[in-house]
């Protein structure tokens, strides 16, 4: 039977020696095996020295060089992020002067306050939703109320805001508390909303117009931080999909209009990656200068590594 298709003839192919093409990968970059008694910094090194082995290691230098420079480290960071029980991160990082500004969105914040009023916070919202308590606990709404009405008659920002009705109250798990470790540290901590996402949007206490002026005034605040970006900052971003991304495309679009933002560093930490994360936080903000980096995994690893990772790097 004749073959219908004519194949090509790999007899007439021209091969090469191995050594003469070489490489890519060598064994002098592959990964050691960790030690049992290994330090952090020890860890850190047996990975190997390739792909995401050295973006990893070329994104703490360029977090200790910030440092070493008075650059800010700008941190945006999805509800997950605190619902998962990485507050305390995040609050030896503020302690350490390693956190310049802390964005969250609504979400965040809600559970912020929860965690320091109550010690836990989130519910099972299959089965409230079916019952129709879904989002309905009335103190949650209070204390959010509560700090609104600060950010309203203080002329402050949202987060500022929150962080005052914190300090006021002293709730008994103000040290777990991102917002009150902010307002005692005096670092900007910003709250972004979007009017009927949040559970608060369902109480008759939300006072809509006092949310929206006071998280535009976070807004500005952000604006004025990432103008501070220029020749060496680090933007770190963990879990938003959506919101936060375009907050801080938004933020560079002002700060662009307002002077030079070139040449600093950004980063996306997801369990996935999205696409709005990767446009807006990595790729269009350094796509003429600086550099943008993308790693995958959970955060309650990611963070924490991260975190150990930096301190490391820097001896703290």
């Amino acid at each position: 039977m004749m073959k219908k298709h004519r194949q090509v003839n790999l007899e007439k192919i021209t091969t090469v020696p191995v050594r003469r093409r070489g490489g890519a990968y060598k064994n002098t970059s592959f990964a050691r095996p960790p030690r049992r008694t290994d330090s952090v910094g020890k860890f850190l090194s047996t990975l190997p020295k390739v792909l995401k082995g050295n973006e990893w290691r070329e994104l703490i230098e360029r977090i200790a060089l910030a440092r070493r420079k008075n650059k800010p480290i700008l941190w945006f960071a999805g509800a997950h992020v605190i619902k998962c029980g990485l507050s305390p991160v995040l609050i030896d990082l503020m302690n350490h002067g390693l956190v310049d500004l802390l964005a969250f969105n609504g979400a965040g914040a809600i559970h912020d306050l929860e965690v320091a009023h109550l010690g836990y916070t989130s519910e099972d919202v299959l089965a409230n939703l079916q019952a129709g308590t879904f989002g309905m606990a009335r103190e949650t709404a209070a204390w959010f109320a509560e700090g609104v009405a600060a950010a309203k008659d203080s002329d402050l920002g949202l987060g500022e805001g929150m962080g005052l009705s914190l300090v006021q109250a002293r709730p008994p798990g103000k040290k777990d508390s991102l917002m009150y470790t902010a307002a005692k540290l005096d670092i900007p901590l910003t709250i972004h909303v979007a009017i009927g996402t949040d559970i608060v949007a369902q109480h008759p206490n939300f006072d809509a117009a006092a949310v929206g002026a006071a998280s535009h005034a976070d807004f500005k605040i952000v604006c004025e931080q990432v103008r501070k970006l220029n020749a060496g900052g680090v933007v770190l971003h963990f879990g938003s999909a959506v919101l936060l991304p375009e907050v801080f495309l938004k933020a560079l679009a002002v700060a662009r209009n307002l002077g030079r933002v070139e040449n600093f560093t950004t980063a996306n930490f997801d369990m996935i990656q999205h696409y709005r994360p990767n446009q807006n936080v990595v790729s269009r903000p350094t796509a003429k200068s600086g550099r943008g980096f993308t790693f995958t995994g959970h955060h309650e690893f990611m963070l924490p590594l991260l975190s150990a990772a930096i301190k490391d790097r820097l001896k703290l």
